[in-house]
């Protein structure tokens, strides 16, 4: 079964700047035939988005993307799981914890950097439950301390210093995994080359990662040069994985340069229920 998907995006329910009927009613324009809203650590945003999909006409997969601890950038995409009291919901809401403890040591950290923003602005741009580094972005440039989303990342939001100092809850990977499948789900691991880790490390990585259940690699992606591309595909192949792909698609505010994906993809193997 050949969509038009994007299976890899983002509502003001994380850090994105659409809310999740916004979102649905773009890539209904769009032209897509299936989305997957995949927040950070947190299905907040799903029921919305799948209630806005059935008026539409458009099929809106319940999905998340949670950080794994043992790699920086770690995400593991979580697809088509089931509602309710569940491992994978008490795991996110151990996730939304972390990252409302960590809102006060990133305020902390920035003003000892000569950064001096207010919190209660940050949390009013975000307006949902999770508060994440790109609404501390959105203000800085507000505020002028940088001119763009991405230098206020280079600069304070992404470096070593800010990774030691500024810590939150994570789980590790078989933890995401498992729990996604215990609630009927499919997993796929995101954007792989953001860990940043060399070809065999990934490789050892995605080994460890199918004996624990992995269902598929992201393996398109706006971001990808053509060799990396290629190199998930091998690894998708070699490890008999499936091929996801997304924009992760934030909204023109958050992420200027990354617009919704049409990927054409086989999707049978996510769908069929």
């Amino acid at each position: 079964m050949s969509v038009l998907c994007d299976l890899h995006t983002h509502t003001a329910a994380s850090d994105g700047q659409y809310l999740p009927r916004q979102l649905v009613e773009l890539a209904g324009e769009k032209g897509l035939q299936v989305l997957a809203v995949t927040d950070h650590d947190t299905i907040a945003g799903v029921d919305e988005a799948m209630a806005a999909g059935a008026e539409l006409g458009l099929r809106v997969i319940r999905g998340v993307e949670l950080s794994a601890k043992e790699h920086p950038n770690f995400h593991i995409l979580g697809y088509g799981f089931r509602d309710g009291e569940t491992e994978l919901a008490r795991l996110c809401e151990k996730f939304r914890a972390g990252r409302d403890e960590r809102k006060y040591r990133i305020v902390d950290f920035l003003r000892q950097k000569g950064v001096d923003i207010d919190l209660a602005e940050v949390e009013e741009l975000a307006g949902g439950e999770v508060i994440a580094r790109p609404h501390f972005a959105q203000v800085m440039v507000r505020r002028g301390y940088a001119a763009t989303n991405r230098e206020a990342f280079d600069r304070y939001l992404d470096t070593e210093e800010f990774r030691q100092r500024v810590k939150r809850f994570k789980a590790d990977a078989r933890t995401c995994v498992e729990a996604i499948h215990a609630a009927g789900g499919k997993v796929s691991l995101a954007h792989p080359y953001q860990m940043g880790l060399p070809d065999g490390e990934l490789e050892a990585l995605v080994k460890r990662l199918k004996g624990w259940g992995l269902d598929a690699i992201e393996c398109h992606y706006p971001k990808y040069t053509p060799e990396q591309q290629a190199w998930y595909l091998h690894l998708a192949e070699q490890y008999r994985l499936h091929a996801t792909g997304g924009s992760d698609f934030h909204g023109e505010r958050v992420k200027p340069d990354i617009q919704l994906a049409a990927l054409d993809l086989e999707l049978e193997w996510l769908l069929e229920r």
